[in-house]
This record gives structure tokens, sequence and C-alpha cells, in this order.
């Protein structure tokens, strides 16, 4: 029984067409997308349909944990199925509340989500139902094994509120935000400072109730490799020993001689031993400063995958999805145009407000669009074209569908700093999410 259909806007058509055809009211397609302009939708833009099996009618004096009492359906699925409990809203008397959607889903799932110490509550709220893990952004090194602190203590709460699994993550990114391979070159050359910083993290990591640690460290020198994989396998055996687990984030590498910095550091077999789990950064093949293309096109995701799993176990593995898009000025010019980040939300808009139709390229299992924008000053009046790559419904659903036909242990997401609710509605569609609540 279908329990999704993803309905891609064509020209003409509105939320009381589109209604219609699936027999589901405009309010509820509306509210479960949070569509921002219902009356003014955009060709090529993806809604997402639901179909509800089962519902509960909110009576007066009820709260989620009576519903769940009286219906036997968990809180945190009630938030599941019903996004619009995320957004601060209060229940009230005669509201509809979806106890069950048609359809069987493919499986159990982990799902881990990565979130800068200072993500607004609102955003926690909307994201933390659909979590396994939450991946805290970051604490970071110092070349003598110190360890750079961060102001986690709020983000930690709030998920263990909602039975999430708070991850401590680690990094070597400098003042200035970039990964610093000197610094991490400086402390693969000193056992004795490696030794001092796993004494530091797990002090950390058992003050402040962490479940583990997720290392994030990139664009290590080729000759350490080896010495970065021990020095993980180190680590690993100090936290198991005090119940804890370790991922580590890999580059999208798709062969085991793969050159370039970004790539030699990591050496899949290896860090696939030394690690619990591995989240594979499958994400910016279109990025800031290159030419415009999908952020992460299916095909290229496909080989990072399949190239994993001939050295790491499928049920070690993570999936990375990336959470945003990018709006490239056009020409593109190498070394000049820089792109802009953009919510795939924002993106939707940009598409209304220059009247663009979103197009969906197959190969890449990505939307996109051009625009032009004027730029009218008193000393200049142009037309500036763009191009624009983000993830919708459609290609959010191709990706979770590859994790599903590969076995992964799960997705993750960099980074929940944005809204996106018809993820979540894919999400849920597609799989139960393990959680401790």
């Amino acid at each position: 029984m279908i329990n999704i259909v993803i309905h891609r806007v064509a020209e003409g058509e509105t939320i009381y067409s589109i209604s219609a055809e699936y027999g589901i009211s405009a309010e509820r397609i509306i509210q479960d997308n949070r569509l921002q302009n219902p009356d003014s939708l955009v060709v090529g833009q993806t809604i997402v349909i639901l179909f509800p099996l089962e519902t509960y009618t909110v009576a007066e004096g009820d709260t989620l944990d009576k519903i769940s009492e009286k219906t036997g359906v968990p809180v945190l699925t009630l938030r599941r199925n019903n996004p619009v409990l995320n957004t601060g809203l209060f229940i009230y008397p005669g509201q509809t509340l979806v106890l069950e959607y048609t359809g069987r889903k493919l499986g159990n799932i982990d799902v881990l989500g990565y979130a800068y110490t200072y993500i607004e509550d609102y955003l926690l709220a909307q994201t933390m139902p659909f979590l396994t893990y939450m991946n805290i952004f970051s604490y970071g090194i110092t070349p003598s094994g110190g360890l750079i602190t961060a102001d986690d203590e709020r983000i930690i709460a709030y998920a263990k509120e909602y039975g999430v699994k708070p991850i401590l993550v680690l990094t070597s990114l400098n003042k200035y935000g970039v990964f610093s391979s000197e610094t991490v070159s400086m402390l693969l050359a000193d056992k004795s400072a490696q030794d001092r910083l796993i004494e530091k993290v797990s002090a950390v990591l058992n003050s402040k109730g962490y479940y583990g640690l997720d290392v994030d460290i990139e664009f290590i020198e080729p000759q350490y490799a080896e010495e970065y994989a021990a020095f993980l396998g180190r680590l690993r055996i100090r936290l198991n020993s005090m119940g804890k687990v370790l991922f580590t984030a890999l580059a999208p590498k798709i062969s085991a001689d793969q050159t370039g910095l970004l790539y030699e550091g990591h050496n899949y077999r290896l860090l696939g031993e030394a690690s619990d789990y591995v989240f594979l950064m499958t994400y910016e093949w279109g990025y800031t400063y290159g030419p415009p293309m999908a952020v992460a096109p299916i095909n290229n995701v496909k080989m990072v995958v399949d190239y994993a799993l001939t050295e790491i176990p499928a049920e070690k593995i993570f999936m990375g999805i990336p959470n945003y898009g990018y709006d490239w000025s056009l020409p593109y010019i190498s070394g000049v145009t820089k792109a802009e980040s953009i919510s795939n939300v924002q993106a939707v808009q940009t598409a209304e407000t220059y009247n663009a139709e979103i197009l969906y390229d197959i190969t890449a299992q990505s939307p996109h669009f051009n625009y032009f924008s004027s730029n009218i000053s008193p000393l200049v009046s142009a037309v500036n074209e763009h191009e624009v790559w983000f993830e919708d419904a459609e290609s959010i659903r191709k990706k979770l569908e590859l994790l599903n036909e590969n076995n992964l242990r799960g997705g993750g997401y960099w980074n929940l700093m944005r809204q996106f609710p018809q993820n979540w509605l894919v999400l849920n569609s597609l799989f139960n999410i393990n959680n401790d609540s």
C-alpha cells in the first residue's frame, strides 16, 4: 500500500487541485509541508502527500501524554506523525492528529544530525523527534594534546529530553574556521600529546554525560594516515572501556589510491577497523568556490558508498545527507565566483520570487533552476543570471533509498541549522527511527 507520494507541481496546478487529486485536505497538505505561500506554488516544486490510516480527535483537557495513554501511541510517534506539534503550537479540542499512516516502512534506521552549539531552540524542537544521535559541533584540539571546549550544556540537555544520544564532535578547526593540517601533523607526531588528548576527551565525555565521540579531522598529511588510524584505535579502546562509542567522519573517497590532501590521510580500511561507526561526507561536489552543480549528485554518492562497502562493514556506515544548497552568480569564473549557501526552503522561495521553473536532473537526482535578478543603483543597472542547486523531497527520497538498498547503519544530516520540513516527512514515512525514549 502506498505510504507516500511526492507530487511535482505542474503548470496551472493549485494546492486545491492537488488536494482534490489525492483526497487529502489542502489544510493538511499545507500543514505537513509547512508551505510558506500555498497560494503561489512554483512549477517543479515538490509536495509531499501522506495518507492517514488512523486518526484521533483532540478532546477538552487532552495533553500529548494523555493521548498517548488513551491510544497506546508513544508521544514521540505522535510528534513524528504530526510535525505541527514540534512548532511550539498548543493542541486544541477538535484538532485531528494522525496516529498511523498507510503503508509499510522499509525498516529501522539510526539517524544523526550535526548542530552547532548556538542552534536555536525552535530548530531543536523540530528535528529532535527524528534523531538517534545529536552530534554537537565542535570541540577543538591543540598540537600539544590540549582540548578547546564549547558551551554545550543546553544542547546536551535538550537531546536527553528527547531520548537522543549526544555525541561530542572533535575537529581540528582553527580560529578562522579552517581545518589545520599543521595542528594535526604536530599532534600525530607526538604520541604523548595524543595520550593527553585521550585523557582530556575521556574526562569531558564522562563529566557531561556524552554517549560518544565523533572525530572529524580533515586534510591530514599522507604520511600520517597510519598514525591517525592508530590514534583512533587507542581512543576507541579507551571509550569502549567507558561504555562509549567512536564515530569517525570520512572524506568522500571512491578508491583507495585517490589523490589529494582531503583524501590521502583517510585510509578507509584502517579507519573502519579503528572506529565503531563511520560517517561518509557524501556531499560538497557543488561547493562555494566550484562550478554550479548538485551538492550531492546521487551517482557520485553511490560511488562513495560502493567503495566504502569494499573496506568497511555496512552496519558501521552512516551516509551523509546535505541540508543546504548553493546559489551561483553566472558566468562562473574559477577563483572568482563564490556561491551563496542557502537553505532548501529558501531555494523554493527564490524560485517563487523570480518566477523560475524548478527542473530535476535525472542523473544527479537533484533539483535546480536558473533565474535573473536585477541590480539597479544610481550608477549601474544590470541583470544578473543565477543558477541554484538544492535538495527537495524527491532527491532526499533517492538518497534514503540508496542507504536502504545497501543496508547501511543509518544516515546523517549536515546540518540541522536550517529548516527542511519535507525531509522529516519523507524520512518518517520510509523508516522507523531508532531512539532511546
